[in-house]
């Protein structure tokens, strides 16, 4: 498996119940319908009230931690491919528009451990 986390940052104006409301209901269907090859997508709204940043840390710029995760590399690398090509990069764009702040935009491949409980 490969997993892939991206940091997202809420657009300006919108309220963060309209942020996860669009982004459940609008952006996660036209991925899952544009990239088959995702075969988990996991979000995680931050939630500030309940946050500890370290005196002195820079607070968050991200709203959501996404989490993606393809069978393998290639999965990963075909995903890309087809989120760049200009007819999806355009619809995943304007979509994006609708609701996030792109400009902030961050994503990573991650190498993930897991502890045994």
């Amino acid at each position: 498996m490969i997993k892939a986390i991206a940091l997202l940052k809420c657009k300006a104006g919108l309220s963060r119940a309209a942020f996860i409301d669009y982004y459940e209901q609008r952006h996660v269907p036209l991925i899952l319908k544009l990239q088959p090859q995702i075969c988990g997508y996991r979000r995680n709204f931050i939630d500030l009230a309940g946050a500890f940043i370290y005196p002195g840390a820079t607070a968050p710029d991200f709203d959501v931690i996404t989490e993606l995760w393809f069978a393998d590399r290639a999965a990963y690398d075909a995903a890309m491919a087809v989120a760049t090509s200009p007819a999806v990069a355009e619809q995943i764009a304007n979509d994006e528009e609708n609701f996030l702040d792109r400009s902030k935009t961050r994503m990573f491949v991650v190498e993930e451990h897991i502890s045994s409980l």
